[in-house]
């Protein structure tokens, strides 16, 4: 049977800033939720692009050369490699696709 999984309600049941719940996988990709609050550190994903897709919130992703400011309904792919640092200054909730692989690095985690 399938299952149905509200992404929103999800995100809004975390405990932990910054901390991902792993929804479900497919075709090797893994979709998740989080919700963040202040900022990470700067970080690069070698391994794996991330994709953010914006559920509630505003977060602003710094990178090296400029800002991109994500509103609900927003997507944005940061291409591996690419540093970057999340921040919310309100709670930002959103879901993150991306391959089956996690990173090994303190990236991503409050600065």
């Amino acid at each position: 049977m399938l299952t149905k999984i509200t992404p929103a309600a999800e995100a809004a049941s975390l405990d932990e800033y910054w901390s991902q719940r792993v929804l479900t996988a497919a075709n090797g990709n893994l979709f998740k939720v989080a919700k963040g609050l202040g900022s990470t550190r700067w970080h690069a994903h070698d391994d794996q692009d991330e994709t953010f897709l914006m559920l509630a919130g505003t977060l602003t992703v710094h990178l090296r050369d400029g800002s991109v400011e994500l509103t609900p309904g927003d997507l944005l792919v940061i291409p591996r490699g690419v540093e970057h640092r999340p921040e919310a200054a309100g709670e930002a909730r959103f879901l993150l696709v991306g391959p089956e692989v996690t990173s090994t690095e303190a990236g991503g985690k409050p600065a």
